[in-house]
């Protein structure tokens, strides 16, 4: 297959990264990829028609837009600095483009790095899940230069049904952040919601054939009631790394003094269920920790 679109690298084959990069190649870029376990970047590679690196730096040599989908603050800036980090390896006037979801700290950190190297830097946390980056469906929540968020856009298209840019660096976490906080109480209603059905005797999925069009609708409810109702939870994004996501929103609330009561008693529920051994179950298992604490 010829590529005629830009020079793209893509940092992370996870769940996201891996069908994300592969967007990218499908529609025509030149992607280079890079991950920590060697094995699923060869892999990838040969799927995709695409090159791997072995360090984020080879990756990112000539690339127009690298892009990444790591872990958390550490692992972002691991794949950013130092001499074999991806800033390293790129070009005056390249874009970084990091759909991680971490602190807004640790985006301004990275950007200030990034614009001493004259690159660009937007900061592009997604919302959608699996079954999003697998159907090129996310939601991408941008922040960034104008300049910058203008030339990625089109490139982010590419897995983003919605691309939008919201403000300056940081604004894409903050956004992502409140993305998490919405769900994290949502989801704790439905499980209440569903269980008071169950043990008033009414049946749960007409209950959700009756109000998930009205105005108590959501996309867990519509997605996630069946396989709460039969109690299974293993897919979807973990609870460890719903943790991982509240304590940055717990955090934002401290440093810009906003209460997050609901926020905050949400993540100790999920505490409960990392008890339970649920660590990377769905987020939708606070329905096992209601049935199992009450």
């Amino acid at each position: 297959m010829v590529k005629t679109g830009v020079n793209a690298a893509f940092l992370g084959l996870g769940v996201m990264g891996y069908p994300m990069a592969g967007h990218l190649a499908a529609i025509g870029h030149a992607v280079t990829v890079y991950n920590r376990t060697s094995a699923k970047a060869e892999s990838w590679a040969k799927e995709h028609d695409g090159g791997f690196a072995k360090t984020p730096r080879e990756a990112a040599e000539g690339a127009d837009f690298v892009m990444a989908c790591v872990g958390n603050d550490d692992d972002l800036r691991s794949v950013c600095l130092g001499p074999d980090g991806a800033f390293a390896g790129m070009k005056p006037g390249a874009i970084f483009v990091d759909h991680t979801t971490v602190s807004a700290k640790v985006t301004r950190e990275l950007a200030a790095h990034a614009a001493e190297a004259g690159i660009g830097y937007v900061d592009a946390p997604v919302s959608g899940g699996q079954a999003g980056a697998e159907n090129g469906v996310l939601s991408v929540m941008c922040g960034g230069a104008e300049g910058d968020y203008a030339k990625a856009e089109p490139v982010m298209a590419a897995y983003g049904k919605i691309v939008k840019r919201l403000g300056e660096v940081g604004m894409g976490q903050t956004a992502k952040m409140c993305n998490q906080i919405c769900i994290a109480g949502l989801v704790q209603g439905l499980s209440e919601a569903l269980l008071l059905a169950e043990k008033s005797g009414l049946d749960g999925e007409a209950l959700v054939d009756v109000i998930s069009g009205g105005a108590a609708g959501s996309w867990q409810m519509v997605n996630r009631h069946k396989t709460m109702l039969a109690g299974q939870y293993e897919h979807g994004f973990a609870v460890d790394w719903m943790r991982k996501d509240l304590a940055i929103c717990l955090e934002a609330g401290e440093d810009t003094g906003t209460p997050l009561p609901v926020t905050a008693l949400v993540d100790q529920f999920y505490k409960d269920v990392q008890t339970m051994g649920g660590g990377r179950w769905d987020t939708s298992s606070l329905m096992a920790r209601l049935k199992a604490f009450g």
